[in-house]
């Protein structure tokens, strides 16, 4: 019977089994793996959850930018040869596609439910897509470099400038973190995009995932000011958070008046200029969710200051307010208080260090795998290693909590290995013992 018991030893796993566990495994079990270890740092205390801090790092993929061919090419041609190759496959593909239908959420006739299914559906997942950029939605008028090219060796790796090395470019991708404000700077969630995603659009999904998953009650989000987006800051402002995020200045930057320069009446619903003369409401852009306020041609073309205020000649000065410039002013309003001024010298010294661990300590400088799938994988793994290293920080000083005892208890002798160790010092006497020695194990509370 205790033979039956007795485990078989096996060799170590050579490089090529790895990959396959990478493989056979996939990035939701390596998340999952990840979310264990943040389990057990909200277990053992240490995570506080007041505050989250955002931020987002540079990393080079594992190609070049010769590698770089033609979008269209490289995935239209290549689906067509595969479509001829495979006929049969590509008939399957396509009954699966027919076959995925919108389902309405609530009871059935009601057409609060279908449309917000309809909302849902629509809405990109980031963590569920591992990243991926959205190909069919063009923001801001202009088509991305990325639309148009794409390398033959990593095509999810996209061209990224890089701030010390004016006019370089490598093609990388960007880590995001979520730290939590506590003591230890538990890393709550990570995920890997394409450079050409910008560091505000993931955000707000991150947030609410560390939010509900880990059932954390923040008072603060901070960033810098890729972040302050519209979208981001209401969107934290009405869950009740406070956005400590430095609003972008995009008036502010050429010569002309800025929006700051301009006094809003809420009373009568128009601003009025630095002349003292008023701009009216003209409208509303939905699609921009903003309201246009302008001045009138005849008030801007004898004005002293025209041109300081308009470039125009046959139309007056105007403005846009978005419809939710009530968040943005309570933002703006933070900035003149210590607890934000604080939350960005904190946020200086909490996430940078740990990109800066992560690079210089476990090799994220640069990916070492190629695609989505495999770097959010190997980013996940960094991440989960940086926070057991803070959840072991604590066995030198003694656990505080039950849970911290369970995480750093002594494992279980293995009463096998012994006996094969014994084994093998009796048939090669002449070797040194020092080769079957371990490494000191972490003492448990009390030792």
């Amino acid at each position: 019977m205790v033979s039956r018991l007795r485990p078989k030893r096996e060799p170590l796993p050579d490089h090529s089994s790895l990959t396959r566990i990478r493989e056979r495994y996939g990035l939701r079990t390596f998340r999952r793996f990840f979310e264990r270890i943040v389990e057990l740092c909200v277990e053992a205390g240490l995570v506080w959850g007041k505050e989250l801090y955002f931020d987002a790092t540079k990393v080079e993929a594992n190609a070049s930018l010769d590698s770089m061919r033609s979008r269209s090419l490289m995935e239209h041609g290549l689906e067509e040869h595969l479509a001829d190759i495979f006929p049969e496959e590509d008939q399957l593909v396509e009954e699966s596609a027919n076959a995925r239908q919108i389902t309405a959420v609530g009871p059935a006739g009601q057409e609060v439910g279908q449309a917000l299914a309809e909302a849902n559906a629509k809405r990109h997942r980031w963590i569920e897509e591992a990243g991926r950029q959205q190909r069919e939605v063009v923001r801001w008028g202009y088509r991305r470099l990325a639309d148009l090219r794409t390398s033959a060796t990593d095509p999810d790796a996209t061209p990224m400038q890089r701030k010390k090395k004016k006019g370089a470019s490598r093609l990388g991708y960007l880590t995001h973190y979520v730290v939590d404000g506590g003591k230890a700077r538990v890393i709550l969630d990570v995920l890997v995009t394409p450079a050409e995603v910008t560091e505000n659009l993931p955000m707000l999904e991150l947030l609410f995932r560390s939010r509900f998953r880990w059932r954390l009650r923040p008072r603060s989000v901070t960033g810098d000011a890729a972040y302050g987006t519209v979208e981001n800051v209401a969107a934290v402002e009405k869950a009740g958070i406070r956005a400590y995020m430095a609003l972008p200045k995009h008036d502010e930057r050429g010569p002309l008046f800025g929006k700051s320069e301009f006094v809003y009446d809420a009373e009568k619903d128009l601003y009025i200029c630095p002349q003292g003369e008023t701009l009216r409401r003209q409208g509303c852009d939905y699609k921009e969710r903003s309201i246009r306020y302008a001045a009138r041609p005849s008030v801007c073309s004898p004005c002293p200051l025209k041109a300081r205020c308009t470039k125009g000649t046959e139309k007056g000065r105007w403005l846009r307010r978005s419809f939710e410039e009530e968040y943005l002013e309570r933002v703006r309003d933070y900035q003149d208080t210590e607890p934000y001024r604080k939350a960005l010298r904190k946020r200086g010294v909490w996430v940078e260090p740990l990109f800066g661990e992560a690079k210089d300590w476990h090799g994220a400088r640069r990916f070492r795998l190629r695609r989505l799938e495999k770097v959010n994988t190997e980013a996940l793994l960094i991440g989960a290693g940086q926070n057991i290293k803070r959840l072991l920080t604590y066995g030198h000083r003694g656990p505080d909590q039950p849970e911290q005892v369970f995480a750093l208890r002594r494992p279980a002798p293995d009463l096998y290995e012994s006996r094969s160790v014994r084994k093998h010092r009796k048939r090669y006497p002449g070797r040194s013992a020092r080769v079957f020695q371990h490494p000191v194990s972490f003492s448990a509370a009390g030792e």
